[in-house]
């Protein structure tokens, strides 16, 4: 059956701001910290967010891919070299105009209700991605190419495609694509928020709102991807994935041996955990957009471009990163973060920190008054610029926030870091008004998602983040060019291209390279990371005494 993506169900900017407003507003910290440890080899691992919902399909979270990366598989499996291997397909061909792909899948796989892994469950799991009663946040836009699916037998499967989509594979290897038994689809239809079915190493047995959820092993699991030390069943009996917002109070938690591991690591608890001889520190740096905010190229005194540049050139990211987060993270140029295919490592210190040279372009620009505080002025005007975010989702940049602040009101640009509700925000973000720039950071392994951020057909109501209707030629061509081709090569120079065109014309302004920080006690041992810098527990065990 062949569907057209939903338009709406593309929209996880908004939906992930939201969700997360919502999910930091209603965890329990205290609850979650002191929930009691009733387990034998079971692991808990506590987390600062909670899915909105647990259909890979449906929601545009971390959190759920990281939870749900335990629940399904995929079609294929990302290598580290960026490659791909495969999964539950055991082979696959591409038709010679890049529009057919045709998958031969695995037998013998099953689903946690016990229907068998067939070439339905895959047609099905697609269509359900892109028909618009899902109401996809996330998973539709990355198969915007997708046009149907053709059953050939039990185990063949023709995709077929409205243009050759190089980030397609990548796509099908994200939790977001993971397949989902077809008798669930259909039998539990508006209930699979709350219990959806897939093939993966743990099944889920209970998942309770602001607290935690749980799952048990799958002891049927033999299908693991090619990267996994083992193929069989999960080494533990199990997972508890607790939800503790507060970053103190989730190490306390590991430190006090209430919690096994916890993902993100407040930085400033970092020396603490490594001195410790019972605590460990896992790092990987993720994949996509860096942590960058996005700036207002349309109106306002950001669409000069040397008003952009200035800006650019007030703060200083190396000092102001290592000191904020204390060494752990790293500055980005690129908005790329370095571990994405085809980062251009040629943007590396294109836009170092000069304040004279930003006041020289302030002056071109004719911001050449002065308000008694210092703030540029043209014809009376101060050179304002207002930067709204949520506490709940961008506190823990206030501080580097502050700090650009306050070095951008030494050359006279006045940056007005607000703190406003999440409707306002979405209101904002929806109609690219009464907002010069705003923060976001987004994980993909794959460089197209700079079209999803910066693409002039991406507009929010076009199931995009192109909150300000940029509308660059030179970067649209090279995104386009990038997506078109499966020449590495040719690949490698489009976004290169476009990650030039970024930092040449000054189009975004990125910070810092967000970093997976893992802690774990001594008796953790088997944890690794995917392609997208969540931790896997497949290959998990416990040892030693508690």
């Amino acid at each position: 059956m062949t569907r057209s993506p939903s338009r709406a169900g593309g929209r996880a900017l908004r939906a992930a701001l939201l969700a997360l407003a919502l999910a930091f507003t209603l965890t329990s910290c205290a609850d979650g910290a002191q929930a009691a440890r009733v387990r034998a080899n079971v692991l808990a691992f506590a987390t600062d967010q909670q899915p909105d919902c647990l259909d890979p399909q449906v929601s545009p979270l971390d959190v759920t891919a990281m939870v749900g990366r335990n629940l399904f598989d995929s079609l294929v499996e990302m290598s580290a070299d960026g490659s791909f291997e495969p999964w539950l397909a055991k082979s696959w061909t591409l038709s010679p105009d890049g529009r057919t792909y045709t998958f031969v899948l695995r037998e013998g796989v099953t689903f946690h209700d016990g229907t068998p892994f067939t070439a339905r469950a895959v047609r099905a799991t697609l269509d359900h991605a892109v028909d618009p009663r899902t109401k996809s946040q996330y998973a539709a836009s990355l198969i915007s190419a997708y046009a149907g699916s053709r059953v050939k037998d039990d185990h063949t499967v023709e995709v077929r495609l409205s243009r050759p989509d190089a980030a397609f594979l990548q796509a099908l290897s994200t939790t977001y694509l993971g397949i989902q038994s077809p008798v669930s689809l259909r039998k539990n239809a508006g209930k699979l928020c709350g219990r959806p079915v897939g093939s993966g190493p743990f099944e889920l047995t209970g998942w309770t709102r602001n607290r935690g959820l749980t799952m048990k092993r799958n002891p049927a699991y033999r299908w693991a991807p090619p990267s996994a030390r083992h193929s069989g069943p999960a080494r533990l009996d199990g997972l508890e994935i607790r939800f503790i917002t507060e970053g103190t109070a989730r190490f306390g938690a590991l430190a006090t041996d209430q919690v096994d591991a916890i993902a993100n690591v407040p930085p400033a608890k970092i020396g603490a955990l490594k001195v410790s001889r019972q605590l460990r520190l896992l790092r990987a740096e993720a994949p996509g957009v860096t942590n960058t905010a996005f700036l207002n190229t349309r109106s306002g005194p950001l669409s000069d471009e040397r008003v952009r540049k200035a800006l650019l050139r007030s703060v200083d990211l190396d000092q102001l990163v290592r000191t904020v987060y204390f060494g752990h993270y790293r500055r980005a140029w690129s908005v790329l973060t370095p571990t994405t295919p085809y980062y251009a490592e040629s943007v590396e210190d294109s836009w170092p920190y000069d304040p004279e040279e930003a006041g020289r372009l302030l002056d071109e620009a004719g911001w050449t008054g002065r308000t008694p505080a210092g703030i540029r002025t043209r014809n009376g005007k101060p050179l304002t610029l207002r930067w709204p975010y949520i506490q709940e989702v961008h506190g823990k940049i206030s501080t580097l926030a502050q700090g650009m602040q306050a070095q951008a009101k030494q050359v006279g640009i006045d940056l007005r870091w607000t703190s406003v509700d999440a409707g306002s925000f979405i209101q904002m973000t929806d109609s690219g008004r009464g907002l010069d720039m705003f923060s976001a950071g987004f994980v993909r392994a794959d460089p197209d998602i700079l079209r999803y951020w910066f693409g002039s057909s991406m507009t929010i109501a076009e199931g995009g983040g192109n909150v300000f209707h940029l509308d660059h030629p030179a970067l649209d061509k090279a995104l386009s060019e990038g997506l078109a081709t499966l020449d590495p090569a040719a690949r490698a120079r489009a976004y290169a291209t476009a990650q030039k065109e970024l930092a040449d014309h000054a189009l975004a302004l990125p910070t810092f390279v967000p970093v997976s920080l893992v802690g774990t006690t001594d008796r953790v041992r088997g944890l690794r990371f995917e392609p997208h810098a969540y931790p896997l527990f497949h290959d998990v065990s416990l040892g030693g005494d508690r």
